[in-house]
């Protein structure tokens, strides 16, 4: 697939991490069915292999599902044997290179300038800048795309609707969004209001938006 043009168009990542193995495939269904179109699915989250492989399954061939906190060359293979078709990582490592090497697109994660510039030979596709909101917010994005203009930039940690707004005014490609959007849907919790909340945060991935 290709990430960059997904993150251009789409502008949000859901972030879903639970419990409730059986809870979180219905999380990502209610997602996909709410329009969203890139879901992440952690690999913190219990039996999140089998998470993938069942909603792969269920979301057909053509959907992008990817992994979360792919740390290591045996997450990524994993990853991508359950049916994930990107990666996500909270920093540089191992998980990027196996994953680049499998073929997937890579959302890294990075912090600082001297990580932005160790990202681009490793090939990945954007850059999540994380934790976003104990790093400076929409501010630091802002202080970031300076040197960096052509970065594509995804803020992720402490992303609330308001925050979402705010980064993608401030320049951000998209936003990557976890328990704001996700609550406690993936533990069990009402998917009616998951679906309420994933509208309002396509609303705000929307503005400004042809």
């Amino acid at each position: 697939m290709d990430l960059r043009a997904a993150l251009t168009a789409h502008r949000l990542v859901a972030i879903v991490r639970g419990d409730d193995p059986e809870a979180a495939v219905r999380t990502v269904l209610a997602l996909a069915e709410e329009g969203i179109e890139l879901i992440e699915v952690s690999l913190s989250g219990k039996d999140a292999l089998s998470v993938i492989e069942r909603a792969r399954k269920e979301l057909g061939p053509d959907r992008p599902l990817g992994a979360g906190t792919v740390l290591t060359a045996d997450d990524a293979r994993a990853a991508r044997q359950a049916g994930a078709d990107f990666a996500v990582t909270p920093a540089l490592g191992d998980g990027v290179t196996a994953a680049r090497e499998l073929g997937l697109p890579v959302l890294a994660g990075v912090m600082t300038p001297t990580e932005i510039l160790a990202a681009r030979p490793l090939g990945a596709a954007a850059l999540k800048i994380f934790p976003a909101a104990q790093a400076g917010g929409p501010d630091y994005l802002k202080a970031l795309r300076g040197p960096f203009p052509h970065e594509l930039f995804v803020p992720v940690g402490g992303v609330d609707g308001a925050a979402a707004r705010a980064y993608l005014a401030a320049g951000a490609t998209a936003v990557g969004v976890g328990s704001p959007l996700i609550g406690d849907a993936a533990d069990g919790g009402s998917l009616t209001a998951l679906r309420d909340r994933a509208r309002a945060f396509l609303t705000v991935a929307n503005e400004g938006t042809s």
